[in-house]
């Protein structure tokens, strides 16, 4: 029975040792192809190429010469068929800017928290008045930075063609005007071999 307990521990052990799997930290900005789905390195090749067309743009550049213009951005919209994390390119691109140094940000997502914050310190009467911050009080946004993200996918036989293409324009709030638009294309390939792998 002794011996019969160890072989059962000892392939037990075999068995859960074949089985585990092994996690490692990659290279973050490495290309990933994985598949033909959108992904990480597709989130950074937007992200790249939208804020530096923005920031070089001569009229951009005339704007946030002698200032900061605030601005907010609106979630990019996800045209595609595909379930695409459009808030994480839209903060991706947020970020980007927000460090460049060129452009102040209102945070259009929190509007319903602040609004509810201010509120309580004004309505509640749980904050002494003096620190209570007053409503009104927030300044506008001057532009507004908006874009679209779709897809065309076309597969024949074992091959399948997917373009990604994001437009991205800013808007002066004021005027109306669109003061910088650009879009970025990216084109995948995904073909199978001749047994399926």
């Amino acid at each position: 029975m002794k011996h019969f307990k160890l072989i059962f521990i000892l392939a037990a052990s075999l068995g859960l040792g074949a089985c585990q799997s092994k996690v490692e930290y990659g290279d973050a900005t490495e290309v990933e192809t994985v598949n033909e789905n959108f992904g990480s390195t597709d989130l950074q090749a937007i992200t790249s190429k939208m804020v530096d067309s923005m920031l070089t743009f001569p009229p951009v550049v005339a704007i946030t010469a002698k200032e900061r213009p605030i601005i907010f951005v609106d979630k990019i919209k996800n045209k595609t068929s595909e379930h695409i994390d459009t808030e994480s390119v839209t903060d991706s691109i947020s970020n980007k800017l927000l460090r460049s140094g060129k452009f102040r940000f209102i945070d259009m997502t929190k509007v319903d928290t602040v609004r509810k914050q201010l509120d309580y310190q004004n309505n509640s009467g749980m904050v002494d008045p003096s620190t209570a911050i007053q409503f009104g009080r927030q300044i506008g946004a001057q532009y507004m930075l908006y874009g679209n993200l779709s897809s065309i996918v076309k597969q024949e036989g074992s091959t399948k063609d997917v373009y990604y293409k994001v437009t991205m324009r800013l808007m002066d709030l004021q005027t109306g005007l669109i003061e910088w638009s650009d879009e970025k294309e990216i084109r995948k390939t995904k073909s199978k071999s001749f047994l399926g792998m």
